[in-house]
């Protein structure tokens, strides 16, 4: 592998990836030479997923904490202190999906979305970024958006202020963090056969939509986000900061 691209020695935390694409990213990254760091609130399933990793001969940890909770962020990092293990990438991939029309919302699912998606990510670099600084060597963030980081769709309104939060919060990264050797960029993922958009895949309409609309007639896979989540982790990536790249077949390049 070109010394650009390896992350040999290097330690990647990924948020919520117990399972669908945060595993798929963690596991790039391992197989890219990075140890990481797999976060899930649901302990068991986290233990089965690094098990995963391990018994590939990767190496991997799990971590349970509540990436909306600035006490249990704080205390996650304070653990890995202790340990002498040191974060130098973050992905924030923690998210959640919410679908209401905005008339019949609640204020409280509103909240809960943003700051599962938009406010964790805030918190959990926050504590990342203290420490890349201190340490100084830098590091990298990279957030993950959505094509709802540019373009919305009805019955999704949290999501999309969410997402088009994280590339403004990316961008406010970029502007006061670029300083200290921090790279803070963005991943939007296209529509990607994941778990969290079964009842999509499964909808013979909106899956012909999304075939139709898509310049490439298909949904993505998982293991496409990898080679640009390696790419951000990476030295080939030491002069890319505040941007967001969209990885979507070409789907916001054409009406």
């Amino acid at each position: 592998m070109s010394s650009l691209f390896n992350l040999s020695g290097r330690t990647a935390l990924v948020t919520g990836s117990a399972r669908g694409l945060g595993f798929s990213y963690a596991e790039g990254l391992a197989q890219a030479g990075a140890s990481v760091i797999l976060n899930d609130l649901r302990e068991e399933v986290l233990k089965e997923s690094v098990k995963k990793l391990q018994d590939k001969g990767f190496k991997a940890k799990g971590l349970v904490f509540d990436v909306s909770k600035e006490e249990a962020v704080n205390a996650a990092f304070e653990q890995l202190d202790a340990e002498g293990i040191k974060v130098d990438i973050l992905i924030n991939n923690a998210g959640i999906q919410f679908r209401k029309p905005m008339v019949d919302l609640d204020l409280a699912d509103w909240q809960r979305v943003i700051d599962i998606n938009l406010t964790s990510a805030f918190i959990v670099s926050k504590a990342a970024a203290k420490r890349m600084t201190a340490g100084g060597k830098g590091g990298k963030i990279i957030n993950i958006g959505s094509l709802t980081s540019e373009a919305a769709r009805a019955t999704v309104a949290p999501y999309t202020a969410a997402k088009g939060g994280i590339k403004m919060l990316t961008r406010a990264m970029s502007a006061e963090w670029a300083q200290f050797n921090i790279q803070a960029n963005a991943i939007g993922p296209g529509y990607i056969l994941t778990d969290m958009n079964e009842a999509l895949i499964q909808n013979v309409e909106f899956d012909a939509w999304v075939k139709s609309s898509n310049p490439s007639q298909r949904w993505g896979k998982p293991d496409e986000l990898i080679g640009t989540a390696v790419y951000l982790s990476s030295d080939a990536s030491n002069y890319i900061n505040g941007q967001i790249i969209y990885v979507d077949g070409g789907w916001l390049a054409v009406l």
